[in-house]
């Protein structure tokens, strides 16, 4: 009588442990699906956007309040009421960023970086209203989820690794690394820098093992 209640006991233990070995690798599998679908709708839509940048000539027509300027246009020239407006999964981005190094190839949302942007997407955090290929400093902010995904792999940048800036006007720049640290999360000095009259953008995510610290990247237009 024993032996049949401690058989059944351990029927129903095995019973539930497969059933929570299969939702584990269901939940696994879902989670590596979604990752994996996000980054190649992420892919795609930055690989369409610098194939249209790398179709720029001097030639450029850009149409401003019902007026057309033709001539040699970069988006530092256009007026900020001008800039077009372009949009990723319903908000509103400033351009793309590629980082070939870590396989990085995301469009960047407009200020504010909101949690569910940062759930699909990078994000500006400064300036409000930020607009890339402009001089100064516009600072980007992207989750380290430690699987290689958005700026998971962001502490393996060096000094003269190549990144990709490509703005809503079309217009695609290169920057190169310089600077490279980590500072508290609450550390927003560095934002607001004199940049000489230079391009530049800045970088960060959380570091792998600390929720108090930040891995800066400093990047210049070359």
């Amino acid at each position: 009588m024993f032996e049949t209640k401690y058989s059944k006991f351990l029927t129903i233990l095995l019973i539930i442990i497969i059933v929570a070995v299969l939702g584990l690798i269901g939940y696994l599998g879902y989670s590596y699906y979604k990752e994996y679908s996000m980054k190649k709708e992420a892919d795609s839509y930055v690989s369409n956007f610098s194939e249209e940048a790398s179709g720029n000539n001097t030639n450029t027509n850009i149409d401003i309040t019902n007026e057309t300027i033709t001539g040699n246009i970069t988006s530092a020239e256009v007026d900020s009421n001008s800039t077009m407006v372009q949009t990723y999964k319903g908000y509103e981005i400033i351009g793309t960023i590629e980082i070939p190094k870590i396989d990085v190839n995301y469009p960047v949302y407009q200020t504010p970086p909101t949690p569910k942007k940062l759930e699909l997407s990078i994000a500006a955090v400064y300036p409000m209203d930020a607009k890339f290929n402009t001089i100064g400093n516009v600072v980007l902010l992207g989750h380290n989820y430690r699987n290689g995904s958005f700026f998971s792999n962001l502490k393996k940048l060096e000094e003269g690794d190549k990144i990709y800036i490509t703005d809503v006007n079309k217009v695609r720049k290169t920057y190169s690394v310089y600077s490279t640290f980590t500072a508290t999360k609450d550390e927003t000095s560095f934002y607001n820098r004199d940049t000489d009259g230079k391009m530049e953008i800045t970088l960060s995510t959380c570091a792998d093992d600390s929720t108090t610290e930040r891995v800066i990247v400093e990047a210049r237009a070359d």
